[in-house]
């Protein structure tokens, strides 16, 4: 199973394609879409069975430079057991204990943290209007995911 760090280590080598002048992601207008390479689920409180579907780089937000973290969860369909009440703490659980470390070994670190949940896989930019999709935005402040309204 590869190591945790690795697509952080991912971001570094496109970052240092940037840096040395050769063609990147970090240099185009398209996101840089690191997928999961460890699809073991991450624990969150409510203890529904989520998955990392990919961190997105290179797409700026709402607060500037921001990373995404795109997780399956697909119990937060219309016919299953999570409420939105539910996932909004699992979303900020998932800040906390996965997406912080990794967004504070990035350079530069993110102005912003942006966890989505997804009923189904559903590429990033584009629509599904049968997916049930969650977002919370999180600025890093003292250490930790602080919410912010979008």
């Amino acid at each position: 199973m590869p190591c945790p760090t690795h697509l952080i280590a991912r971001a570094f080598l496109v970052l240092a394609l940037a840096g040395a002048g050769l063609p990147s992601a970090a240099q185009s207008a398209d996101p840089a879409i690191l997928p999961a390479e460890d699809t073991a689920p991450v624990d969150v409180p409510s203890g529904q069975p989520v998955t990392l579907i990919d961190i997105i780089l290179n797409e700026p937000g709402p607060a500037g430079n921001t990373m995404r973290f795109r997780f399956l969860a697909p119990e937060i369909a219309p016919d299953a057991s999570i409420t939105f009440d539910t996932a909004v703490i699992d979303m900020a659980a998932l800040c906390d204990s996965y997406a912080l470390p990794r967004a504070t070994e990035a350079t530069p670190v993110p102005d912003q943290i942006i966890i989505s949940l997804a009923d189904r896989v559903v590429p990033f930019g584009q629509a599904d209007p049968e997916a049930i999709q969650y977002f919370e935005a999180y600025r890093i402040e003292d250490g930790a995911c602080t919410w912010e309204m979008f």
